[in-house]
């Protein structure tokens, strides 16, 4: 997958459990476990507002892009 979720990171660095998170923003946590580990298709910018709004972070702070790796 060419798009990471390091919303992990951004949770430990905060000291912030999932759970704490899931109610902040109104998402159940079987959601925030789906999102954390990459297995959505998409995500509301209005969900990725509020998970920025709570940890205090920017949208690049979560997700990072990362090229394939090229065959050759």
């Amino acid at each position: 997958m060419a798009i990471l979720v390091n919303l992990d990171v951004v949770l430990a660095q905060r000291k912030m459990r999932s759970k704490e998170l899931a109610a902040a923003i109104g998402i159940t946590e079987a959601n925030l476990s789906l999102l954390k580990s990459g297995k959505v298709r998409g995500v509301r910018f209005e969900t990725l507002a509020k998970i920025c709004e709570v940890l205090d972070c920017q949208p690049g702070d979560i997700l990072e892009y990362r090229p394939a790796a090229e065959d050759g």
